[in-house]
């Protein structure tokens, strides 16, 4: 790429790497996110029909050990991970092994109790199956070991009547749909995307991170949460451990506290919804070859891609308290997900990660960082740079636009 000159952030840290010509307006927003949104490390990458043309990272990988983000580093991802699991069952959908409109008992006969006999596979990727929480206490160590949520999915009674409403699957939705995918491939997700995905694009991006990985993670700094005041009590109103909300976002307790996710056992194992591990190079190439060919591999035919992008549900989400659109595993533009163009899909994690592709121009996003923020719908990080991605495409009415309503709540 054509470098673009490094740019000192605050006096203490410089964005390394670049930009094609025709993309500083992007390099600029990344460097205001340090400026003008607290920003202490973080990655950007953008491909564009195909090809890499914006990487960049900057500023402190791990503030106690006062390390800084390198090209090397790694951030763990939470929900962004979900656009990576909708893919594995996408690829043995595209090649007949999957119907999404079978029961999922079909696949995973055990599943039919307490009333999820008739739940089918796509009611799991759209989040339509009313399973977003565990009944029974789950340790993180169960949680951590998969047979346990697995054997606790099979006996959960619904929450809602499947396929009436919907309700983000925060967790559960990686155990759903991997479960589904080991029942089909013989292998657990995480090892099917490491097969089928991440190896045909030389990927950097784990869902169960090897121990030789480890060290290169960036340590995350956790959502300061309200503890005094009408905000606590509002927060815990909405989000306490014992709400539907609070519920589903944590398995029960099992993910409760603030430093469980920097954790190496936590990166090890394999959660599917939350746990992946990336960085933005990567996740942007594994977007880009969702809707076209990348070095001469391309993961999803277009006819696939456009069914899983097709948008299935819409209105009042039962667990976040807002208005979702989803696809067939994916996130789709919409209130809670702006981003941009009618046809984006993707995927969002807590704290402002994110992972997306516009097929209308072309374009695929990756963004990393490790402070977590309480803006996963409208915030300023990334709109600011989807914005500059569009000025820089020339299609800047498709820019989201600011937000102009409070922050969604933090969710994996």
């Amino acid at each position: 790429m054509a470098g673009i000159v490094a740019r000192r952030v605050r006096d203490v840290f410089r964005i390394e790497g670049g930009a094609e010509a025709g993309y500083g307006k992007v390099v600029e927003a990344f460097q205001a996110n340090f400026d003008d949104h607290g920003e202490v490390g973080a990655a950007f990458s953008l491909y564009v029909d195909g090809s890499k043309v914006v990487d960049v990272w900057a500023g402190t990988a791990d503030v106690r050990e006062g390390v800084r983000w390198s090209e090397d580093t790694l951030q763990l991802v939470f929900s962004t991970t979900k656009g990576a699991t909708a893919a594995c069952a996408h690829v043995p959908a595209q090649r007949g092994e999957l119907d999404v409109d079978a029961p999922v008992a079909t696949y995973w006969p055990e599943f039919a109790q307490a009333g999820k006999e008739s739940v089918t596979v796509r009611q799991l990727l759209c989040h339509k199956a009313g399973l977003p929480v565990v009944d029974r206490r789950v340790s993180l160590d169960e949680a951590l070991g998969w047979e346990p949520v697995i054997r606790a999915l099979e006996v959960q009674e619904p929450v809602w009547e499947p396929g009436t409403a919907h309700g983000y699957h925060a967790l559960t939705y990686g155990w759903l749909v991997g479960e589904v995918v080991r029942r089909i491939s013989g292998r657990s997700l995480g090892r099917f995307f490491a097969k089928e995905i991440a190896e045909p694009l030389g990927l950097e991006l784990w869902i169960g991170l090897p121990k030789e990985e480890q060290r290169r993670c960036a340590r995350l700094i956790p959502f300061e949460r309200p503890t005094s005041g009408p905000a606590a009590k509002a927060y815990e109103m909405f989000f306490g451990p014992e709400t539907l909300t609070g519920r589903a976002l944590n398995l029960g307790t099992a993910f409760s506290l603030d430093e469980t996710w920097n954790e190496p056992k936590v990166r090890a194992a394999e959660i599917p919804a939350a746990n992946g591990v990336t960085n933005a190079q990567s996740l942007a190439r594994f977007y880009a070859s969702l809707i076209g060919e990348v070095d001469g591999v391309r993961i999803l035919s277009k006819e696939q891609m456009a069914a899983a992008r097709e948008t299935q549900t819409s209105g009042p989400d039962r667990v976040l308290y807002a208005e979702t659109t989803f696809g067939l595993g994916f996130m789709t533009t919409g209130p809670f997900s702006p981003y941009g163009g009618p046809q984006c899909f993707g995927h969002a994690g807590a704290g402002g990660s994110l992972g997306f592709a516009d097929p209308q121009n072309g374009f695929a996003f990756g963004y990393v960082m490790n402070r977590m923020q309480a803006n996963l719908s409208g915030d300023p990080r990334t709109i600011g740079l989807t914005r500059a991605v569009y000025d820089c495409i020339g299609e800047p009415d498709l820019a989201p636009a600011p937000p102009s309503v409070a922050p969604a709540p933090l969710v994996p």
